[in-house]
């Protein structure tokens, strides 16, 4: 999700599964100011609810932000025949990483909901 779009979602009604353990945060003044704000011009949104959001645009927005680094595999051609190579840079990794946690995520969700 973008920044863009966190209005929209905001006006909306949005649910998805949760983690089952609960992050704990300190914000800066001005960031608490903001955030209150926000909590003020959308009053059907907890803060908590806005944290998660903002999160959440902001972890895919530093996902699209890594750089490409062309490695040495090709794994496709353009339309005009020319090699396209695999990313050899920060993104790669931080999917892969974020699969193995989502998996152990999932896990324990099932888990904790088995009884």
């Amino acid at each position: 999700m973008r920044l863009k779009e966190l209005v929209k979602r905001w006006e909306e009604n949005a649910s998805e599964q949760r983690t089952p353990h609960a992050y704990s945060v300190r914000l800066p003044l001005q960031d608490a100011a903001k955030l209150a704000a926000l909590a003020e011009m959308y009053p059907g949104r907890s803060e908590t609810e806005l944290i998660t959001d903002l999160l959440s645009a902001s972890l895919d927005e530093i996902e699209v932000s890594f750089p490409y680094v062309q490695g040495r595999h090709v794994v496709a051609e353009d339309e005009e025949g020319d090699p396209i190579y695999a990313d050899a840079g920060l993104t790669p990794r931080f999917k892969e990483l974020t699969q193995k946690h989502l998996a152990r995520l999932r896990q324990e969700a099932g888990d904790s909901t088995d009884g």
